[in-house]
């Protein structure tokens, strides 16, 4: 699982792949919060739970990166250490995500704000061995 932030005129994209489903849209997660800030503390303050739901995988991704973004302005902490436990759906019916996050309160880092998640140019797909994902965020 990892991640890697790439220049995106005014925006910020991230590139990400993982293994599993899950493991892609934790390391996309991980990739907002590093655009978020230069270095994120070792202590990640409290864990709190994820979850959504979306009418297909790519809105789910959008959705979770969405409601992370909410959480950050509500809990005034910057969501890190993404573990995202579970991911059920079809293409037929809704899509769910369980997962958490530890929330390192926006005080303790530098922190830039991100202000959304796009769908442009958003890219979430099975490479056959593993998957990947790319994000636009608008800064």
């Amino acid at each position: 699982m990892s991640f890697e932030l790439r220049d995106h005129t005014a925006d910020v994209g991230v590139a990400a792949t993982g293994e599993r489903l899950e493991d892609v849209f934790a390391a996309v997660a991980d990739g907002l919060a590093a655009a978020s800030c230069d270095a994120i503390p070792d202590d990640g303050g409290d864990r709190f739970s994820v979850s959504v739901a979306a009418e297909s995988r790519e809105a789910l991704l959008f959705d979770y990166l969405d409601e992370l973004i909410y959480l950050r302005d509500v809990r005034i902490a910057l969501p890190v250490d993404h573990r995202v436990e579970r991911i059920d759906g079809s293409d037929d019916d809704e899509w769910r995500l369980e997962g958490s996050a530890c929330g390192v309160p926006l005080d303790a880092v530098d922190a830039r704000e991100i202000k959304a998640v796009t769908y442009s140019e958003m890219r979430l797909e099975d490479v056959g061995d593993g998957w990947e994902a790319y994000v636009v965020f608008d800064v």
